[in-house]
């Protein structure tokens, strides 16, 4: 894949991914607002609910105490009689139609209770309707002698004239109390939350009633202190005119948790799901450039891999060339030295082969190590003997420094000899014209710990993160100068985790490195 390729794939999956994060968000933003709006629909609708039904409580229990003063005659306080006469003469038909009216308006005085000396007056409407027809004209205006008279009389009460009255009565009766005497706090509180409980909402208020001077009346719960951000308010007992003197304020703490809690399901199940989709895409994304380090690595392995195959093979053949020849093929001591050389190079390649597939090996678990007590300083010690001839070559210098008070550890001789030459050689590669190797051993309650320091050319943040990896090989400064195929610390991490063991490494551009592997003791 080329890097623009990537780039694009990468910048592509980014957008993609961006836009579903803000659709989504911007759908839970919505979902929340639709919510809010509509709780505090359902709100105002309750709050207007409870006052009409204050209202109406409230003048319906002032029709109860008036009742009786109106059904009987006494407390009459005034009299007012008013008649009215309707005469329709047909003087075709020879008839005579008349509609005599008489009413009898009641002022009766209603005793207020909490107030001495005071009262209301109320008007009780009576009526008498006499509706007279005759056939014949007579001089005789007294209906009642004409035997061709017919006369129909109902006396009955008005009450819907009554009511107006009543009503105008009760605009006087309720300005003589105060609020807290016209409803109580736990009328008012037990209306509430019958409203609230209708439109589902389930959840603890606080709320006041304040004048429309802007003054906190006796109504209220608790220490209410309004917060007009916050409250949500309706006008209580309205009149006929839609005035009010008085405001309900309702205040709800725990509104967002109601709000979030109608939508909470759909709410994690697109939280989850754009979790999903982040992970999805960052694993994707990581396989990716994993992916893409790996072909890199791998192309560079065998590049360096057939480097390595080249030279010997190379070798062989010229080898072989050189045995043909007549003048050589005779001569017993050069095609031994020739043939000691293909041996050595056929070794080499098989040893390089050998690696490669004991790592493969590993990883799918097809070698059995077979583990026995060992001590780890006598381990130590065999490892640094293959490689001192290489280091004194080198005119360098390994010092030991074997302080472990325990060393036996439960582990396979052979591979853990080979991790210990493994570091040993790679200190070897990456140090100086000179090296200077320091080993060192200690041991804890549990673990022994061997650590092997070197003073070489170190490496960077970035390489000591994947110097474990398989393949991998840091190619700048004077690496690119050092052979190998980035198998050895692969092979020997294998080595160690398989024996619950950890190796890590601490190093510095320019430094040196200390390779640290602890191995857990028997």
């Amino acid at each position: 894949m080329g890097k623009k390729m990537f780039v694009l794939i990468v910048a592509l999956m980014s957008f993609s991914l961006i836009g579903i994060v803000t659709v989504q968000v911007y759908w839970i933003s919505n979902a929340v607002d639709t919510k809010k709006k509509q709780f505090l629909n359902d709100v105002k609708i309750a709050l207007t609910s409870v006052s009409e039904e204050v209202s109406d409580k409230e003048y319906a229990e002032f029709q109860r105490k008036i009742k009786p003063y109106l059904d009987k005659t006494q407390n009459v306080k005034s009299n007012e009689l008013r008649n009215f006469i309707l005469q329709q003469i047909d003087t075709t038909g020879k008839q005579i139609t008349a509609y005599s009216l008489t009413v009898l308006e009641q002022n009766i005085k209603v005793p207020i209770d909490f107030l001495e000396n005071d009262s209301l007056v109320v008007k009780r409407i009576t009526g008498r309707e006499d509706i007279f027809n005759t056939n014949k004209f007579s001089a005789n205006t007294d209906f009642s002698k004409n035997k061709a008279s017919q006369i129909f009389t109902t006396i009955k009460r008005y009450p819907e004239y009554e009511e107006i009255v009543l009503k105008d009565a009760f605009k006087v009766y309720k300005s003589s109390f105060p609020i807290h005497k016209r409803i109580s706090n736990r009328e008012l509180n037990t209306t509430l939350k019958k409203e609230f409980t209708k439109r589902g909402i389930h959840i603890d208020f606080k709320y006041g009633v304040y004048s429309s001077d802007g003054y906190l009346t006796n109504l209220k719960s608790g220490y209410y202190t309004i917060n007009k951000a916050n409250s949500i308010s309706s006008p209580l007992f309205v009149d006929d005119s839609g005035n009010s003197e008085f405001k309900l304020y309702v205040t709800f703490p725990n509104q967002q948790e109601h709000i979030l809690a109608d939508i909470s399901n759909i709410l994690l199940l697109s939280v989850f799901f754009i979790f999903i989709i982040i992970v999805a895409f960052s694993s994707s994304l990581y396989q990716i450039i994993k992916q893409k380090k790996i072909s890199e690595i791998k192309s560079d392995f065998i590049n360096n891999m057939t480097h390595e195959f080249k030279t010997p093979i190379a070798t062989i053949n010229l080898a072989l060339d050189a045995i043909k020849n007549p003048k050589i093929i005779n001569d017993s001591e050069k095609v031994n030295r020739y043939v000691k050389m293909i041996r050595e190079e056929n070794k080499r390649m098989h040893a390089q082969v050998e690696n490669v597939l004991r790592i493969s090996r590993l990883e799918k678990n097809q070698i059995d190590i077979h583990k026995i007590a060992i001590d780890m300083d006598d381990i130590v010690e065999d490892a640094i003997s293959h490689v001192r001839l290489l280091v004194t070559d080198k005119k360098g210098n390994i010092t030991t420094h074997l302080h472990a008070l325990q060393s036996e550890v439960l582990g396979n001789d052979l591979h853990l000899t080979n991790v210990v030459v493994n570091i040993l050689e790679n200190a070897l590669k990456y140090s100086n014209d000179e090296p200077n190797i320091e080993v060192f051993t200690e041991s804890t309650a549990k673990f022994f710990i061997l650590k092997i320091k070197d003073d070489g050319i170190g490496m960077s943040k970035s390489a000591q993160k994947y110097v474990f990896d398989k393949f991998y090989r840091e190619h700048k400064g004077d690496i690119h100068n050092v052979k190998g195929h980035g198998l050895g610390l692969a092979y020997v991490k294998e080595i160690v985790e398989s024996h619950q063991g950890t190796v890590f490494v601490e190093s510095e551009k320019g430094k040196g490195s200390t390779f640290t592997v602890k191995l857990p003791l028997i």
